[in-house]
């Protein structure tokens, strides 16, 4: 399903099919929190965005495991509305919780820097890549630090000693 669908580019006939699926889901190797929070990122592909907020607030309604916190999603989706004072409130909601993943601090800085917050987009990188420890050969951690060093260099700051283990 999910292949044929995104071969086909059809990223509104995937959002329906995993929407649909979300709803009748009892149980499995993926939460039904996931799949809702995959079909609200097909939506916001389709050029459905107030859908993609419904499904990642039913996301956070169904509390099951997501990589990526769906509010995440929901603040992006936000920006991409053109309501960013109620996205920045979902951001400092969870930064106040202190428990965001790796995953979800990637998604944030992310989403800060491409809506021109390069300060909390770099604060939001360096607290995530502050959670591993110098070496560490997770692929969150490498993404982290990749995405510190690009907001870096669009701040126009020097490199630092956390930028230096991106070598």
């Amino acid at each position: 399903m999910l292949e044929h669908a995104l071969l086909a580019d059809d990223h509104e006939s995937l959002a329906r099919q995993l929407d649909e699926l979300a709803q009748s889901y009892v149980s499995g190797d993926v939460s039904r929190a996931a799949i809702l929070a995959l079909a609200a990122e097909e939506w916001r592909q389709a050029g459905q965005p107030a859908r993609a907020l419904d499904c990642f607030q039913r996301a956070v309604d169904d509390g099951g495991e997501v990589a990526v916190d769906p509010r995440a999603g929901i603040a992006d989706t936000l920006f991409e509305l053109d309501r960013p004072d109620e996205a920045r409130q979902i951001i400092a909601k969870i930064h106040s919780e202190g428990t965001a993943s790796p995953a979800t601090i990637l998604n944030i800085a992310e989403t800060l820097a491409a809506y021109g917050d390069l300060k909390a987009a770099h604060e939001w990188a360096t607290q995530g890549v502050l959670l591993f420890t110098p070496g560490d050969e997770n692929p969150e951690h490498a993404a982290l630090l990749r995405a510190r060093y690009r907001i870096r260099l669009d701040l126009g700051l020097p490199e630092d000693e956390l930028d230096a283990q991106l070598s």
